[in-house]
């Protein structure tokens, strides 16, 4: 499963890497997003209008048919396998495909009876794209609530050492094709396929990461050295 990521690039950065054409969310920089907490999504044609654009929507998909919102926390994940067959993401799977910028996240390893935080991310730090679905709920005499989740499927070799699922990142080549909307279902999902790890790198990180209340760099600091000014300096 994915349930925490990180994203310390500005959003003008994050709006270049995605050639986004419209900022509609003016965030922080963030080492410790959780579940149920405003994220930034790119969609594509979102409004009607047919423009990409940099969105916050909180993660955890709320179907359309839920009763009430809090269903969102149990939808932070979509299983790849699953999408087209499950009624919570099915239609979104068609119509509402989003991206989720990332330059890391979290898994946490099992050690006895221990579980110890490990931070993924490329070597070069770069920015990436997990697989997203989003929805629009309204509820009875609420303001329309836009919320999302995060596709996982089979780890790659780096990821099955620390956990049985992995959020899929997609190919840089693939974010566009993903984000188009007249894209068949079927062409969507053989874009889901498992990303390589030789660019990857994981390693130890606080256990303090568990706590939501820690968001700052020092929360991606590995174990065994300490992050260097000029490195805290240059993710603020």
């Amino acid at each position: 499963m994915c349930g925490r990521f990180t994203l310390h690039h500005s959003p003008q950065e994050i709006a270049d890497r995605f050639a986004v054409q419209e900022t509609l969310f003016d965030f922080p920089t963030r080492f410790n997003i959780a579940p149920m907490q405003p994220v930034a999504v790119v969609t594509q044609n979102a409004h009607g209008d047919g423009v990409k654009a940099l969105e916050g929507y909180r993660w955890g998909l709320v179907p359309r048919w839920a009763k009430d919102d809090k269903l969102g926390a149990k939808m932070i994940n979509a299983r790849a396998e699953s999408l087209a067959e499950k009624p919570s993401f099915k239609t979104a799977l068609q119509r509402r495909r989003c991206l989720v910028p990332a330059d890391g996240f979290y898994e946490w390893k099992t050690e006895g009876k221990d579980k110890q935080p490990m931070h993924i991310r490329f070597r070069d730090g770069r920015l990436f794209a997990f697989a997203g679905l989003w929805e629009e709920w309204i509820g009875p005499g609420d303001a329309p609530l836009r919320t999302c989740t995060i596709i996982t499927g089979a780890p790659n070799p780096l990821l099955s050492t620390l956990h049985h699922r992995m959020a899929v990142i997609l190919e840089p080549e693939h974010e566009e094709v993903w984000l188009d909307p007249a894209l068949p279902m079927e062409n969507a999902l053989a874009l889901l396929g498992v990303f390589p790890d030789n660019e990857l790198e994981a390693f130890a990180v606080d256990r303090k990461v568990g706590n939501v209340v820690y968001d700052d760099p020092t929360c991606i600091a590995p174990l065994d050295g300490e992050i260097s000014s000029d490195e805290q300096l240059s993710l603020l």
